[in-house]
């Protein structure tokens, strides 16, 4: 085919602009060409988007092209090709497809309707999705300047250096080619290794004559594995085992990578090039037919499309109307955040003198600070003052533990450690100048915690039983890896000062009243000067518990200091660098049991990273012992927990508080025995759960307990045995796919272990309208504790939820807060609501006796001289526990829950599909089934993280890599199971909480782990596939590399040992 320019197109246009040849891309209505073409003798078909001149050919119709401008969409681009599949034979579209199946894996549709074409091979990305399918393809790429065109195959060089203008591709019948994508999240990811391969044989036979492997993630660039490709150019191989194995062995020679290679999973990576051509290899088996190949080899081949989700719900049924306590009322503040009308810190107006502050902060992990210039921050533009520890006008020390400084002084202890701050007119010059800060600093050597036996104090340990009489301990340990909050409103904080010393703070934070007396400490004034305010937050899960005062302190201090207000909102890297999530834990295990499965000894050892400071960590390791045996009765327990001081930012609370890594532990051993005796670990499972009355490990007795309920409905609902059947069959059938499940209970205590948090305080006005302001201890995150608020309040006073609005949390209205956290928000704030409204009844008792038969309004208009409003308080009773004694009662009661899980797994790659989850949850009488059900969905999804997806990656020199979407990897819909089941336990009440309730915020969570062993179960059936059985261990998260590497096929090995590019901490 014979293209010509016609003048006046690209010539003039770039003429216009003075764009050459190396930079034409960049114009976006200059003439550069991105043509597919097939061999075939019908008519030329053109396409053209953005080009400003048409193209005509002229010669005989002998290639059928389809061509696109550079600037040319992605997702047009893929419109285009689908009907060009649509319309031509198989064998001339290959090519074609491959592109496809890439692109419905590339970013979102939003991105692919902005792409282009030609800017996307621009790029020049290592991990590009697309790149590598052109070269497989052997394109050809046409680079176009005025008046001239040249011509090149798209290689490695190539694409990293040149504009693309003109791509070409033929199919002739004997090609065959694949594109695959593996990345640690399907939907909406990076990729970890991107391939595709094409191989062409000689007309009519499997001889093959061509073979091109591209790949991306194995260097700086797209690479083509072109010495594997040499082999097969000049010697006669037919395609089958033979080759297989030497292709193998090249590719293993070929793909290598540097050690501390930027990405990691170095071993895992390699194993993909291997196991990706091995489909490739299998697929094009399939093509040829010329030979009989085993469905269980090809199962992995098969692409199935996802279901729609099937999401079910099982709620009690509702009572009388008027009554709302009980009933699916939707979120308050539902409809004002679905609008956007739903006011946010961030939201407050700017005040017309209001600055902003940016942080300065380590590039160290551990370093003493030698000097800090921050001369040229001080004249950037827009820049007021810097800030440092001599600042600070009260005390610089700050922390729960009182371990920590508002600013750093003379040391730092991590990477993100606060060192200064930059104040200035607006945010980009705050930014700049704090950018422009140069600090000198003095390396010093890293702690290794648990060598160096750098530890917190106490060591907290607890023991009943004898263990020293039980024989036949299994042994094991697991890695339970962090995980970042990641909610979508990152820390900020505006400070407006006020007169005599008093400074007004709106803040999105959990616990107002640690805030109030952190920052009180750092200006130097008394609690009564500083007031916090908090709307609502867009989400916490813990983080924003102790960790908002990070910022908060640091925000007041410079308001303090200047006078004005001054607002500061982190970026999301700044967040996650700075404010530390969930502990990671390492868990080391003896467990004792019989031939029946009973376990009878459990000796369990916990480390956590706690990272630079104590912060909430002691209290974290001691839920994470109270939950160590999860729902299992045994008779003789040691457990011990080490709180590991190191170089990182503090971690600090997360949804579940210690309580899912204790619990996670606990399932990783009750797995082993199961595996080590042969049986289903199920069948383990129900043989040792807690029964009526028996004790644990810390000496409290079980009320209400409703494991087995909960357990057999589970079973029932899911349809277990049928579908564990079902799954042994399709192990049986298909070699390189398996599916596994699991069932998992969890047993969560409710309650502070620091017993003076277990209170909360309420205020309540009824105005002479008969409207009611409630005011309590709680903050609103999400979670909808607010709208249960309200529901208590109606049913006490009687009135509709119309009436009762709820402002805002202040700690001018209700002083000396607990943190809204521990799931127990809902059991004790609304006790107090129900007191202060109990007290106002009280009050208005008289006029409803009066006149039986009026209104509220009467009532309450009627009350001249009565005090209408009433603080109302709460105190959980008879908590109390002595690790010295191993006595008393750490909680009031416990939440319990089954989850049943099945997933499936591609063995070749380490992906996993989440088919269906069945939820059975004991919530007592809910307060609000809607909400309750969504929490319970709600922290599954989070669970599903922690345990299957997300990953913090910390270089040796203890720098967060992971930082932002683009990195980390939160769940998204695909990761939802296919099928979902929330059910509500019926007829379950409870006597310890606000209206037969219980808590529901944190028990779910950990049910997700029902998907992590599911996996583990199918993983177990891809190891007997190599004749490997018994106990084996699988770290958290169930990655898909750890998942592949788990596998143990002859893929995965591979030689060489290296420097981790990321450490796990």
């Amino acid at each position: 085919m014979k293209t010509d320019l016609i003048p006046g197109g690209t010539g003039s246009c770039c003429q216009a602009t003075g764009s050459g040849g190396n930079v034409i891309s960049c114009c976006s209505r200059a003439a550069l060409l991105f043509v597919f073409c097939s061999w075939c003798t019908s008519s030329v078909l053109f396409e053209f988007w953005l080009v400003p001149q048409n193209l005509h050919r002229t010669g005989s119709p002998v290639i059928r092209c389809i061509v696109f401008g550079a600037a040319c969409t992605l997702s047009h681009m893929g419109a285009v090709l689908r009907k060009a599949v649509q319309s031509l034979p198989p064998h001339q579209t290959e090519v074609f497809q491959a592109v496809l199946e890439q692109l419905q894996w590339f970013a979102g549709q939003q991105i692919r309707n902005v792409a282009a074409v030609g800017g996307n091979i621009m790029t020049a990305s290592p991990i590009s999705d697309l790149n590598p399918v052109f070269m497989a393809a052997g394109c050809k790429l046409t680079l176009m300047d005025k008046g001239s065109a040249s011509s090149l195959c798209q290689d490695a060089s190539s694409v990293s250096f040149h504009p693309p203008t003109t791509f070409c591709v033929s199919s002739p019948q004997s090609q065959f080619i694949s594109a695959f994508k593996q990345s640690p999240r399907r939907e909406d990811d990076i990729s970890i290794v991107t391939a595709a391969m094409s191989v062409t044989f000689s007309p009519g036979t499997d001889v093959v004559k061509d073979l091109r492997l591209s790949f991306g993630g194995m260097a700086p660039v797209t690479v083509l594995a072109r010495r594997t490709r040499q082999q097969y150019a000049v010697s006669i191989r037919q395609w089958g085992e033979e080759l297989l194995q030497e292709a193998c062995s090249l590719l293993a020679e070929e793909m290598s990578l540097d050690p501390s290679a930027p990405g990691g999973m170095v071993s895992y990576r390699r194993t993909l090039t291997l196991s990706l051509f091995y489909k490739f290899y299998l697929r094009v088996l399939q093509k040829l037919s010329v030979q009989e190949v085993s469905s269980e080899e090809t199962d992995t081949l098969d692409v199935q499309e996802r279901n729609s989700l099937l999401r079910l719900q099982a709620v009690p049924e509702g009572q009388s109307l008027g009554d709302v306590v009980g009933r699916p009322i939707m979120h308050l503040s539902a409809l004002k955040q679905a609008t956007g009308e739903a006011m946010y810190c961030d939201d407050v107006p700017l005040y017309e003198n209001e600055l902003y502050l940016a942080l300065i902060t380590s590039t160290k992990a551990h370093a003493r600070i030698l000097s800090v210039d921050a001369a040229a921050a001080e004249r950037s533009p827009g820049v007021v003052c810097c800030l440092f520890a001599s600042d600070v006008p009260g005390s610089n020390i700050t922390g729960m533990r009182q371990d920590e400084t508002v600013f750093a002084d003379g040391q730092v202890t991590c990477v993100g450690h606060i060192v200064g701050a930059v104040v200035a007119d607006t945010q980009l010059h705050a930014q700049r100048a704090a950018k422009a800060v140069k600090i000198q600093y003095e390396e010093l050597e890293p702690v290794e915690a648990i060598v160096a036996q750098s530890f917190y104090k106490p060591i907290r340990t607890i023991q009943c039983g004898d263990l020293e009489a039980v024989h036949n301990c299994l042994p094991g340990e697991i890695h339970i890896g962090g995980q970042e909050h990641f909610y979508l409103e990152t820390n900020v904080t505006l400070a407006v000062p006020r007169e005599d010393g008093e400074m007004e703070l709106f803040i999105s934070s959990q616990s107002p009243s640690d805030s109030q007396a952190f920052v009180a400490k750092a200006l130097g004034v008394p609690a009564n000067r500083v007031l916090v305010r908090v709307k609502r937050m867009g989400g916490g899960f813990g983080g924003k518990e102790s960790r908002t005062s990070v910022l908060s302190t640091v925000v007041a201090v410079a308001a303090d200091k200047l006078k004005r207000p001054v607002r500061c909102m982190l970026d999301r890297d700044e967040d996650m660098l700075i404010t530390g999530g969930r502990h990671p834990f390492y868990g080391k295990y003896k467990v004792g049991f019989l031939q029946t499965g009973k376990v009878v000894a459990l000796d369990v050892t916990f480390y956590s990273n706690a990272g630079n400071s104590m912060d909430l960590s002691q209290a974290i390791m001691e839920r994470a012992l109270f939950h160590m045996e999860n729902s299992y009765s045994i008779p003789n327990v040691h457990g011990q927990g080490f709180i590991c001081r190191t170089n990182l930012p503090s971690n600090t609370a997360f949804r579940g508080f210690g309580g899912p890594q204790g619990l996670m532990v606990a399932e990783a051993w009750i797995t082993d025995v199961a595996h080590c005796l042969g049986r289903s670990a199920e069948e383990v499972r129900r043989l040792n759960l807690y029964l009526e009355g028996e004790s644990t490990p810390y000496n409290q007795i079980l009320h209400g307990v409703t494991l087995d309920r909960c357990w057999d409905e589970c079973l029932s609902r899911s349809e277990y045995e049928r579908r564990r059947a079902a799954a042994d069959l399709f192990n049986r059938q298909n070699r390189w796919t398996k599916r596994g499940l699991a069932v998992v209970p969890t047993k969560f205590g409710i309650a502070f272990t620091a017993t003076f948090l277990n209170q909360a305080g309420a205020l309540v006005h009824i105005y002479r309208d008969g409207s009611v302001l409630l005011t309590h201890g709680g903050t609103e995150m999400g979670q909808g504790l607010h709208t249960k608020m309200v529901q208590v309040a109606s049913r006490v006073l009687g009135i509709p939820c119309a009436r009762i609005y709820v402002s805002e949390t202040s700690t001018n209205t209700v002083a000396n807060t607990s943190p809204t956290a521990a799931s127990a928000s809902s059991d004790l704030n609304g006790a107090a609501v129900l007191n202060a409204c109990q007290t106002l009844l009280k009050r208005l008792e008289p006029y409803r006796t009066q006149n039986p038969k009026g209104s509220w309004e009467d009532w309450v208009s009627r009350t001249k001289d009565i005090n209408l409003s009433a603080n109302g308080f709460y105190r959980t009773p008879d908590l109390g526990y002595d690790f010295d004694t191993n006595s008393g009662r750490v909680f009031n009661y416990y939440s319990y829950g089954v989850a049943c899980s099945e997933v499936e797994i591609d063995c070749l790659t380490g992906t996993h599909k989440n088919l269906s989850t069945t939820i059975v949850m004991d919530v007592g009488h809910s307060l609000n089934p809607a909400i309750d059900v969504g929490q319970v969905e709600g922290g599954f999804m989070q669970g599903l993280g922690l345990f299957t997806l997300e990953e913090l990656h910390y270089s040796p020199r203890g720098v967060l890599l992971t930082r932002g979407p683009g990195s980390y990897k939160i769940p998204a819909f695909g990761d939802i199971p296919t099928q979902l089941t929330v059910s509500l336990l019926r007829d379950a009440p409870n006597d310890k909480a606000i209206f037969a309730s219980k808590a529901v915020g944190e028990p779910p969570l950990f049910l997700a782990s029902s998907v992590f062993y599911a996996i583990k179960d199918a993983v177990r059936a891809a190891r007997a596939e190599s004749g490997m059985t018994g106990p084996f261990r699988l770290d958290s998260p169930a990655s898909a590399e750890r998942i592949r590497t788990a596998c143990c096929d002859r893929f995965t090995k591979l030689p060489g040992t290296f420097s981790p590019w990321s450490v796990r901490v």
